[in-house]
């Protein structure tokens, strides 16, 4: 059902806190123009938990504004299971293409409470859901065992995969074949996800590097893993900034110097500063200039990175 890659954007802030719905267009605009193949927003790079309800649907809206055509998911990251259910319910009535749902990040369920959940949400969107299973960051490994468990559901079509495991991968198919459509959720994991099976990236650096992004994606696609390899390695240090408790603020400030944004987040979080702030920047910076000149592709992008004036 999905397939390809599926940017976790970043959501746009202005000066006093409110969403940059204008800002947001530009940005997602770049992420289909470079060849995405779908959006999902207010996840944990989105800063899901630090928007209200009304506020996730609005971000929805500008994404499909964007989108056209190409699935928008909503990320369900609530505590409470009532709550997910009820946002889930909103984005069915609002015509989202479908959830990825996160297990409880509050309470750490056990795996009866998991799957009860997960149905739960299920149940109240009727829409087809990316189950999302990072044990790392939330504390709850949606196993395989659970996800052949949760397999007769039908609105159940793909997992993402951020075990930080690559075994794990390889299970999957094992186990279920091709039950699920299997995406990588860990940028520095992406090429060895894509070269064992996984028919998607649920990426994090593609907000500031579309063209890139896509590229290796498309690269692995058509057989052409050298060429792939080779963008990935220089990525690669890249890629490391979406595996920290800071992703959002160094992603927000991989943006500001790849595409001219802002880097405003919501609080508690701040934007970076100082010597991690330096660290970032050099990162970003020494990439930039080793840019690789990204090979032809079947169906090539056009070019849209250009950057604006930063804020």
């Amino acid at each position: 059902m999905w397939t390809g890659v599926f940017p976790a954007v970043t959501t746009k802030f202005t000066a006093d806190d409110r969403l940059d719905h204008a800002e947001m267009e530009r940005c997602y605009g770049l992420q289909m123009e470079a060849g995405c193949d779908g959006i999902i927003v207010c996840g944990s790079l989105g800063e899901g938990p630090m928007l209200s309800p009304d506020e996730k649907i609005e971000v929805l809206k500008t994404a499909q504004k964007v989108a056209g055509k190409k699935p928008v998911l909503l990320t369900v990251n609530e505590p409470g299971t009532r709550e997910a259910a009820s946002i889930a319910c909103r984005a069915a009535r609002e015509g989202a293409d479908g959830l990825m749902v996160v297990p409880s990040p509050i309470y750490h369920t056990d795996q009866q409470e998991t799957v009860a959940a997960l149905r739960a949400v299920a149940e109240a969107g009727d829409l087809p859901v990316m189950i999302y299973s990072n044990r790392l960051a939330y504390r709850v490994d949606v196993t395989v065992d659970l996800m052949e468990e949760l397999a007769s559901d039908k609105r159940f079509v793909a997992i993402k995969e951020s075990s930080d495991d690559i075994r794990r991968s390889t299970e999957i198919i094992n186990r279920l074949g091709d039950r699920y459509d299997l995406f990588t959720g860990v940028d520095n994991l992406a090429f060895e996800a894509l070269s064992v099976g996984a028919i998607g990236w649920v990426a994090g650096l593609v907000t500031a590097f579309p063209r890139e992004t896509v590229a290796i994606y498309q690269l692995m696609r058509e057989g052409r893993r050298e060429e792939a390899l080779a963008i990935y390695r220089w990525f690669r240090p890249l890629l490391d900034l979406d595996v920290s408790t800071y992703l959002v603020q160094n992603i927000k400030l991989a943006e500001v110097l790849a595409i001219g944004t802002n880097d405003r987040v919501r609080m508690p979080r701040q934007p970076l500063s100082g010597e991690r702030r330096k660290a970032v920047e050099k990162i970003v910076r020494d990439a930039l200039a080793v840019r690789p000149t990204l090979p032809s592709l079947q169906t090539s992008p056009r070019s849209t990175d250009r950057p604006a004036a930063a804020e």
